[in-house]
């Protein structure tokens, strides 16, 4: 059977135009709201730049739930009283007795992820009492909205994340006046610190309104720094180029490696630098590996959707690989949302008998959106079509917004601290490849992401049944080939305890990683990399099912890259090896260009 499959997609708004569509996605005719809605749509897309492109009416109905059910709920009230008196008593005495030099105990410690208060200043008076003043009352915010019989959990999540943005805000590390660590410098510098922190606001709005990337990010050039294993495109179309890359050993395995990478990201993120390059450890290791680098899309991909990606961009690919290598198996991996659509793409063979993936690999990739993280505070019917507006303005959901969303669930991390190193303690931060390729965003196009977001976030379609492909449902249960999934533990995009579902969905024989760092640092994890650390265990698909806190309890750690236990793993599925194919062998699949192609450098 041939691997092109096309979805049909379930949300109203598309049903008419794909069932109808026999164009090039780059050719479809834009389809059009009813003109009674015209109105409204552009009244919200202009709103939509005002707010950064969150729905208002999402917040105001989150924050109606919440202080309407605490109204009516004295007992809660009467609770919050008494928390309020008893942590205002501790901070009392806590003050009286740091103020006359007395060694006190903290009332209570940040949590292990925050950062803002290492400082030995911290500890001094009068700041340990700044301190401790504001963790209490995050923690009584945290209490006032963190449970509330009745109310809505998606708009108590809403309602304590705009909290803690509020209150993130408003932290004394955030305040030259407050934060001992400027303070000092300040001093010790006679207020250079401030005059090279103006410097560097003024050359980093310069730059934002360039749209260049920031300071030092430049030494890293896609295709001379990073993104530079050697390789040819052997096909290209409206959506893909497809690279396949240069041998490196006499023989290679005879299945070859087909990465599918998020086009929410450039696909490099996958081939960095030479020495922390996912591409190249594989090729070093014997591997014939293809790479998908996705177009960047504009306004004139509006009408793009999870069809074309499935269909014009996998489909296509897989179809390239085995005329290129004459495998009659390939060994497909997905990072991210590409793993997603891999994952239908092998639920759909699996259904129509095609045993075209000789194992399957998921990197930090969702297949039920139940659970899928604080993602989901910016996911609710208002707010996607909020957002479906403001990308229909454009046709895509714009590169910056989708950076922003990702940035406010981190904000601690990758916008305040970034404010007091660069322009309060007027520093700058080590440029590095991977700050580098996180700076080179993408778009989306505008009926992909709603088709995106209402399929699997809003609806959940894929993990319970009702994804559509040729026409007929796909069910993960059906998929029996040998998968590898790994999650990564300190994951904001897709956190490792909602991939680990896939467990559930399944009936492969998994073998499943939780490695150490995020959902970009924690896949390229090269060998040698100091500090990396992961837990792996194989788990038939006939074994009984492990939930995941006793499965991270119980499983070894492990010291090291997972990437060589990976390699070891698509060895042992190998049937064995063979001498390398040529790059495009086949009629219509000649080499173009040299890697890494055109596409990646589309901005």
């Amino acid at each position: 059977m041939s691997a092109v499959v096309k979805i049909k997609p379930a949300h109203p708004a598309h049903k008419q135009a794909s069932a109808t569509r026999r164009c090039s996605p780059n050719e479809c005719p834009v389809e059009p709201p009813p003109i009674e809605d015209i109105e409204d749509r552009l009244l919200h897309a202009q709103m939509a730049k005002l707010t950064g492109g969150i729905s208002p009416m999402s917040l105001a109905l989150a924050g109606f739930d919440w202080a309407g059910h605490l109204m009516l709920s004295p007992s809660k009230r009467k609770h919050l009283a008494t928390s309020l008196l008893e942590k205002t008593t501790a901070m009392s005495v806590f003050a009286m007795q740091t103020a006359f030099g007395q060694e006190v105990q903290p009332v209570i410690m940040p949590e292990t992820s925050d950062r803002r208060f290492e400082g030995d200043g911290w500890g001094k008076w009068p700041f340990n009492v700044i301190e401790q003043s504001f963790l209490l009352t995050q923690a009584w915010w945290d209490e006032a909205t963190g449970d509330m019989r009745g109310a809505s959990k998606h708009h108590l999540d809403v309602v304590s994340f705009t909290t803690r943005q509020i209150l993130g805000m408003a932290s004394p590390s955030n305040s030259p006046f407050t934060n001992p660590d400027v303070i000092k410098t300040t001093i010790e510098e006679a207020g250079m610190n401030f005059v090279r922190g103006a410097k560097n606001f003024l050359e980093d709005t310069k730059r934002a309104r360039s749209d260049k990337p920031p300071v030092g990010l430049d030494a890293f050039k896609v295709g001379e720094d990073v993104a530079v294993t050697p390789g040819k495109v052997v096909y290209r179309n409206s959506l893909i180029e497809l690279i396949q890359y240069t041998p490196t050993t006499k023989e290679v395995y005879a299945e070859p490696v087909l990465i599918t990478p998020a086009w929410i990201m450039k696909y490099y993120i996958l081939d960095l630098s030479p020495y922390n390059s996912l591409v190249k450890y594989l090729v070093d290791n014997g591997h014939t590996v293809f790479m998908i680098s996705w177009k960047n899309p504009d306004a004139s991909d509006r009408n793009v959707g999870l069809e074309d990606y499935l269909h014009t961009g996998l489909g296509e690919a897989i179809k390239a690989v085995k005329a290129i290598t004459n495998a009659a198996q390939l060994n497909a991996m997905g990072y991210c949302l590409g793993g997603t659509l891999l994952a239908i793409m092998a639920a759909a063979l699996a259904r129509d008998g095609d045993e075209t993936f000789k194992t399957i690999t998921l990197l930090a990739s969702q297949v039920d959106f139940e659970e899928a993280g604080e993602i989901m505070i910016f996911t609710d019917e208002s707010q996607v079509a909020y957002l479906e507006d403001g990308m229909w303005d454009k046709g895509y959901l714009d590169k910056k917004q989708m950076a922003g969303a990702f940035e406010l669930l981190r904000s601690n991390d990758l916008i305040w601290s970034r404010i007091i190193n660069d322009y309060m303690q007027g520093k700058r931060g080590a440029a590095f490849d991977l700050l580098a390729w996180n700076a080179d965003a993408t778009r989306m196009p505008y009926r992909m992401h709603s088709e995106y977001l209402r399929e699997l976030f809003l609806q959940n379609n894929l993990a319970e049944g009702r994804f559509m492909v040729n026409g007929a449902p796909v069910v993960l249960q059906d998929i029996r080939t040998p998968l590898f999934s790994v999650g990564t533990s300190r994951d904001h995009v897709a956190p490792w305890k909602s991939v680990y579902k896939i467990l559930l969905l399944t009936e492969s024989d998994i073998t499943f990683v939780l490695t150490s760092g995020g959902h970009n640092a924690g896949i390229v994890s090269e060998p040698g990399h100091k500090g990396r650390e992961y837990q792996i265990a194989k788990m038939p698909g006939t074994s009984r099912y492990i939930p995941p806190g006793q499965w991270q309890k119980t499983t070894p750690m492990k010291q090291g890259s997972w990437w060589e236990d990976w390699n070891l793993w698509l060895a042992e599925h190998s049937q064995g090896k063979i001498e390398p194919p040529a790059i495009g062998n086949a009629k219509d699949y000649k080499p173009t260009a040299d890697a890494p192609g055109s596409y990646v450098f589309m901005k």
